[in-house]
């Protein structure tokens, strides 16, 4: 094994858990589709999130900003959920069955697990590079969320 690689490793693997993180995020809104009949939509709406995991797998300094946005995103959904729950806030509705609010929290820690985590990467990433990256991730984000309440995605017919 070359010194780079031994170096990258000990240096970023930090970004595996990353890695991690979103993938239980993104199993556990699959499970959300599955009870729900929506599949469809959450693949569709999880696809950003995949780019963290292929990257924290392969310890890149770029997970940490591809991680950031996504979390973020996962973590403010599921607080609108949670207040809508408490009846405080009702900018989401709707009906919630017992293990899509399970998964909420699942999705919830997985997202402040993953944020913690990013914000302990140190990367030599310039700001501009960085930035791009994280801006891009997000509106990617904001954009597939849009797309998958398509009525072509949103009423799949999976099952």
């Amino acid at each position: 094994m070359s010194t780079a690689v031994a170096r990258r490793e000990v240096v970023y693997p930090e970004s595996r858990i990353l890695a991690w993180c979103a993938l239980l995020l993104v199993i556990a809104l699959y499970v959300v589709g599955l009870v729900s009949n929506g599949i469809v939509r959450h693949v569709v709406q999880t696809a950003p999130v995949w780019i963290t995991v292929v990257l924290g797998i392969r310890r890149s300094n770029w997970s940490k900003w591809t991680a950031l946005p996504c979390f973020l995103f996962w973590l403010f959904l599921m607080a609108l959920i949670w207040l809508f729950l408490l009846g405080w806030v009702n900018v989401i509705s709707g009906t919630f069955s017992g293990v899509e609010i399970a998964m909420t929290l699942v999705v919830g820690c997985c997202s402040v697990a993953g944020l913690a985590m990013a914000l302990r990467i140190k990367t030599k990433i310039r700001a501009i590079g960085a930035l791009t990256v994280f801006l891009l991730t997000m509106v990617v984000q904001f954009l597939v969320f849009r797309i998958s309440f398509l009525p072509s995605i949103a009423h799949d017919k999976w099952r």
